[in-house]
């Protein structure tokens, strides 16, 4: 099956998936209005099989050390995926699968599935990830580069976080959990209820982004757009809060964004 370019419509929503540039959400229009910030390294990335940093690039995997390439220097970030090719498994008027094979510079062979699938009103996107042999540690997310502005006023980003995780010199949790701070952010949020977060463009759209996760990085730092990006676990969260993927048992996760005129 070709793996160009796929579009999904349902209503006035139309949604555009890159498998070719890493399995990316590349566009999502609501009534024509683009909602994501465009570009070959925008729209809405896959973070897997890691979240954010990784910690100098090393994680323990038992009593071994892993060294991953640094492409953020000194640290290496947001997983493997999103620079490789996806390969197209299933496409619908308003829904399609994708799947992703784990490669070196990861060290295990493994499997991952992303579905999308679009509403009139909701875009879901799932995903899994599958082990071919050994349990290994892997964390998933979505890193979404959202407009900061449609045309009228900013928007608002507004959500109630039970915490914060501390931001370190590095841009990594020193491990302590403060009170959450006001922006602008480049900071992990904990919220054990699953992420909860709502973007109002004033006068144009409100988008929810939820997620049954606990945790979500916010980032408001640059000029043209803001990111709420559910995951299953904080930066660096290979040394700190793994989860492991085992024959038995996937690694999956989830976030639905809700949206409606205003």
């Amino acid at each position: 099956m070709s793996d160009d370019e796929i579009t999904l419509t349902a209503g006035d929503a139309e949604v555009t998936v890159q498998p070719g540039n890493g399995g990316r959400i590349g566009g999502l229009r609501i009534g024509g209005t683009e909602l994501l910030r465009q570009g070959e390294r925008f729209g809405c990335f896959p973070m897997v099989p890691w979240c954010g940093r990784t910690r100098d690039g090393r994680f323990r995997d038992g009593a071994t050390v892993r060294q991953l390439p640094l492409n953020s220097p000194p640290h290496a970030i947001h997983g493997t995926a999103r620079d490789g090719a996806w390969s197209t498994a299933r496409v619908g008027d308003t829904e399609a699968v994708i799947t992703y094979d784990l490669v070196e510079p990861w060290p295990w062979s493994g499997r991952v599935t992303q579905q999308i699938a679009l509403t009139p009103d909701t875009l879901t996107l799932t995903m899994a990830v599958e082990t071919l042999d050994s349990s290994f540690p892997a964390q998933i997310g979505w890193h979404p580069w959202f407009h900061r502005n449609l045309g009228g006023e900013d928007v608002r980003v507004d959500f109630t976080p039970a915490w914060q995780e501390e931001r370190g010199a590095d841009h990594l949790p020193t491990g302590e959990r403060v009170a959450p701070r006001p922006g602008p952010w480049d900071d992990c949020f904990g919220m054990p209820g699953g992420v909860d977060v709502t973007l109002t463009w004033p006068g144009s759209l409100e988008l929810k982004v939820a997620s049954r996760e606990e945790w979500v990085v916010v980032y408001d730092e640059q000029e043209a757009a803001v990111c709420v990006e559910p995951q299953t676990g904080p930066p660096d969260g290979l040394n700190t809060a793994p989860r492991q993927v085992t024959l038995l048992e996937p690694l999956e996760a989830a976030t639905t964004w809700t949206w409606r005129r205003l």
